[in-house]
């Protein structure tokens, strides 16, 4: 009886549902479901969720718009998608202002809404899909620019503390697509709000491979022309999730020793590459891809995309676990030709 009326007063705080599908919950469209799922719209909320009874020994999946993650098999826990909204300025100094964003945010849709409203630095990350809230996790970034070179804070949850907490650039720990939420404090925040440091004055970005030949062949001047060149770059190259099921960039760009780089450049004088720090070398992988023949090849439902090998397509149907066999037999190639180790950027669950 007592545990019926605390299940019903958790109810009235928000909708939790059980068995739920999750076939819209992620790009690759894998017809999944999860066990319980929850989307809180505010920081009482999200406690409400976490205190229900039933989900105290529940595996925890936090979940953006899912456009980063390959479900395997259904999951038998909770996944709960942050549903806080909202844009503030919260610090305006000279050129520079901070931005508060809540995690619910369509990515792209907020770079759209910075740039009319006159705060740039985020052009080059125009048309990445998911949210707000999960870009810091991986540092999302594109066309010579990385989520850190215009972060100021998160807000989160901190489930071992039990409390809110503020986590600046230095306690993010960003790296190439990684932070603590992808590393060593996997599983401990659940990210409420991002804030971004932007300025007024455009400081546009074009050193990055074509985004400077394409932003001048357009005549190109301004933030919003770059934004509609690194939009046409971006559908010229990658599928649309709305018609063929993807999560974007499969794989990371391997890091490779220069004693690996120097072998690999003896037999491809023509390999690709980027100087990185210390004393390794960036490849490419979708290079390294093509190369070992897999670019736009097709096993089942499941291939590369014609025009990008780094992403994996489901043409119709296809199972997450399939998906997965397909990427493995990437790797095994790509590690026997190259002797190069990819790793999948997406989160594999």
């Amino acid at each position: 009886m007592v545990k019926d009326q605390i299940i019903a007063i958790f109810t009235i705080m928000i909708d939790i549902h059980h068995k739920h599908p999750l076939k819209d919950l992620n790009s690759f469209g894998l017809d999944t479901r999860a066990s319980s799922y929850a989307k809180p719209e505010n920081l009482q909320a999200l406690c409400e969720v976490l205190a229900y009874p039933d989900h105290k020994e529940m595996p925890l999946l936090v979940l953006g718009e899912g456009s980063n993650i390959l479900f395997r098999e259904d999951f038998d826990g909770l996944v709960l998608q942050p549903g806080m909204k909202g844009i503030e300025v919260v610090e305006e100094k000279g050129n520079e202002l901070v931005v508060k964003v809540g995690a619910s945010e369509n990515w792209d849709s907020w770079v759209a809404h910075a740039i009319e409203k006159g705060w740039y630095g985020l052009e080059n990350l125009s048309l990445i899909p998911g949210s707000v809230g999960s870009a810091p996790v991986q540092n999302i970034g594109a066309y010579g620019v990385e989520l850190k070179d215009r972060f100021e804070w998160v807000e989160a949850w901190d489930l071992h503390e039990k409390q809110l907490v503020r986590l600046d650039h230095k306690a993010c720990a960003f790296g190439y697509r990684s932070s603590i939420f992808k590393g060593e404090e996997k599983g401990r925040y659940i990210i409420t709000h991002v804030a971004f440091r932007l300025n007024s004055k455009p400081d546009l970005q074009l050193d990055y491979g074509m985004v400077k030949k394409e932003f001048t062949k357009a005549k190109g001047s301004t933030p919003q022309d770059l934004r509609k060149v690194i939009i046409a770059i971006r559908s010229a190259k990658l599928p649309d999730p709305e018609q063929y099921g993807n999560a974007g960039s499969f794989f990371k760009n391997p890091l490779v020793d220069r004693t690996i780089f120097s072998c690999i450049r003896v037999e491809y004088p023509d390999v690709p590459f980027y100087p990185d720090a210390g004393n390794q070398m960036k490849i490419p992988a979708a290079w390294l891809i093509e190369k070992s023949g897999w670019k736009g090849k097709r096993i089942g439902n499941v291939g590369t995309w014609p025009s990008q090998p780094l992403v994996l397509v489901n043409y119709d149907g296809a199972t997450g676990q399939e998906i997965y066999d397909f990427s493995q037999k990437i790797l095994e190639d790509v590690d026997r030709i190259f002797g190069v180790i990819l790793e999948r950027e997406v989160n594999v669950i």
